[in-house]
C-alpha cells in the first residue's frame, strides 16, 4: 500500500537532502525536503505542554509568566479548565497599559482575546496555516478532545511549510491590520 510520508524521517535521508523521491512507486515528481514535512500534523508541529493563564489572574501576574516561559502569548483557561480565549503580550501593552489601566487591576479573563480559535491537533499543516491566515492570528491553540494539547506559533510554521505556502501566510497575517 502507498502512504504519503508523516514525519522528516521518511524518504529524506536527512535535513540536508535538497530533493527526495516520493514514497510511492510511480510518482514522477521529486519532493523537496520542505514538500515532504508539509505532511504533518498539528500535533507534530506545535509545542506540547502550553501553559495556561488562570482568567482570574491579573495582566501583570500574566506578563511575568510569558517572561518567564520565554513565550509571547498565554492561553486563557477558567475555573472549568476549559480554554476561554488567548492573550499576548501587545494586548497587555496596546489594550492595557497604553490605554491607561492598570495591569496590576485588570485579569486576563477581562482582556483577552473573546475569539475562541483552535485547531484540532490532527488537522494538516496546510489547515493550520490557512486557519492563521483566515483569521490573521500568529499563535493558535491545538486541542484533542476538548482539551489544550499545545500552542503552534508562526516560528512552527516556518519549519513546517513550503516556501510558498509560507510566503502566503507571511502575506495575509502581516499585510493586515493589527487584531486589537
Amino acid at each position: 500500500m502507498c502512504q504519503a510520508p508523516t514525519s522528516v524521517s521518511s524518504p529524506c535521508q536527512s535535513e540536508g537532502a535538497s530533493e527526495c523521491r516520493g514514497p510511492c512507486p510511480g510518482i514522477a515528481k521529486s519532493l523537496t525536503f520542505k514538500e515532504l514535512v508539509v505532511m504533518t500534523t498539528a500535533r507534530e508541529m506545535m509545542n506540547s505542554g502550553a501553559t495556561c493563564v488562570d482568567a482570574t489572574m491579573t495582566l501583570a501576574e500574566a506578563a511575568q509568566m510569558m517572561r518567564d516561559l520565554q513565550v509571547g502569548s498565554l492561553p486563557i483557561c477558567g475555573d472549568d479548565n476549559r480554554l476561554h480565549g488567548i492573550i499576548t503580550d501587545r494586548d497587555i501593552v496596546v489594550r492595557c497599559i497604553a490605554d491607561g489601566h492598570d495591569p496590576n487591576e485588570i485579569t486576563a479573563g477581562q482582556l483577552g482575546d473573546e475569539r475562541l480559535i483552535w485547531i484540532d491537533s490532527e488537522a494538516d499543516a496546510t489547515e493550520v496555516a490557512q486557519m492563521m491566515s483566515d483569521n490573521k492570528i500568529r499563535r493558535l491553540p491545538v486541542m484533542t478532545d476538548n482539551q489544550l494539547v499545545g500552542m503552534i506559533s508562526e516560528a512552527d510554521l516556518a519549519r513546517h511549510l513550503a516556501d510558498t505556502e509560507l510566503t502566503e501566510f507571511v502575506q495575509a497575517v502581516y499585510a493586515a491590520p493589527p487584531n486589537n
